[in-house]
């Protein structure tokens, strides 16, 4: 959805610096961590080897989707966070090791987008049967009303309940997914994944009793507010009607996109998905003018902070996350065309 104008690759928009901290950051096995020494989980993984992708680190990025490969369960699954070392248990600051549907599922996006950059078949095969298997985790937690739940505990036990977003986005990997089997001419699987994307969009749009059932709503961040845009459930007049309606409690004019409707805190990674969600519907000069206010956010090196808190008049938290990053390299992709992949969100596959 590129309007044809303004700055056309990433050293244009001045964001090789956060290429290059992405890379500098990615351990020798591939894992790519939020910042060094930090965690890590392969939602946010995968999304910086995108970035890697757009900017042609092409190696780079293989090396992350061949540590997903390594680190995926029998279940198809993957823990929800990592830590710094390469034998961590997959607990995280005390939690207790889970697997998240949307997390594992991801790594189809992921696939899908770097076989578009480089038309690489060879890779598209290698990783197949690693996005089988994950999309086949989620199918399997799918409730009879459509909806996929979210985590699963170490010993198989199921947390009966999902959220908005998180559902979202896998309906946005069951889609490429699809489509992956679609080239490699795995037919009967991509029917199981359509019908199960086709359930879980139906849940999405008309059940909002199934999510949030067992929590406080998640309705106050911003991803729930978006997400079902970005991730191609609500498209056209519908899209657009969405966006309208949480624009007044979520964006900060000229700073960015608060992460939760009642913190004065913007965020860059939300403030970018943003920006695509907007190009999606066709908002692109909207979508450019929030973009442009990002750059702010950046320190003396061009790397993206986390986001700002407005009433403090301070970057917090005082970190710079890879994943923040890779959603501006992907926010400038869909606004500029720089990559083969430029459209993967912004041009919703239709159920």
């Amino acid at each position: 959805m590129s309007d044809g104008s303004g700055p056309r690759s990433l050293a244009d928009w001045g964001l090789e610096p956060a290429v290059d901290h992405i890379e500098r950051v990615q351990r020798a096995d591939g894992l790519i961590l939020w910042y060094p020494d930090g965690p890590a989980d392969p939602w946010d993984h995968v999304e910086s080897a995108m970035a890697l992708s757009i900017a042609g680190r092409d190696e780079a990025a293989r090396r992350a989707y061949r540590w997903v490969a390594d680190a995926q369960h029998d279940d198809g699954a993957l823990w929800a966070t990592y830590g710094d070392s390469e034998d961590d248990d997959g607990a995280h600051d005390g939690d207790e090791p889970r697997k998240e549907t949307h997390r594992s599922a991801y790594v189809a996006v992921g696939a899908w987008h770097h076989y578009l950059c480089t038309e690489d078949r060879d890779f598209l095969e290698n990783l197949w049967p690693t996005v089988r298997d994950a999309l086949a985790f989620a199918c399997d937690h799918q409730a009879p009303t459509g909806e996929i739940y979210w985590t699963v505990d170490p010993d198989g036990e199921v947390y009966e309940d999902a959220l908005i977003a998180g559902c979202a986005s896998i309906y946005k990997s069951l889609a490429c997914g699809a489509t992956i089997a679609d080239v490699l001419g795995r037919v009967e699987v991509r029917d199981r994944w359509l019908e199960a994307r086709s359930r879980l969009g139906e849940a999405i749009r008309t059940r909002p009793d199934r999510f949030d059932r067992t929590w406080e709503s998640k309705s106050r961040y911003a991803m729930d507010w978006f997400y079902p845009v970005l991730c191609g459930v609500v498209t056209g007049n519908s899209a657009r009607d969405r966006l309208d309606a949480g624009a007044d409690r979520f964006l900060e004019e000229e700073l960015g996109c608060r992460c939760v409707s009642d913190e004065p805190w913007v965020t860059v990674a939300e403030s970018c998905e943003l920006v695509l969600s907007l190009a999606a519907v066709g908002r692109t000069t909207r979508a450019r003018e929030i973009y442009e206010w990002l750059f702010q956010w950046t320190d003396d090196e061009g790397i993206f902070w986390t986001g700002y808190q407005f009433e403090d008049e301070a970057f917090w938290p005082g970190e710079r996350p890879t994943w923040t990053g890779a959603a501006a390299v992907l926010a400038a992709d869909a606004l500029s065309g720089v990559s083969p992949a430029a459209d993967l969100f912004t041009d919703p596959q239709p159920e």
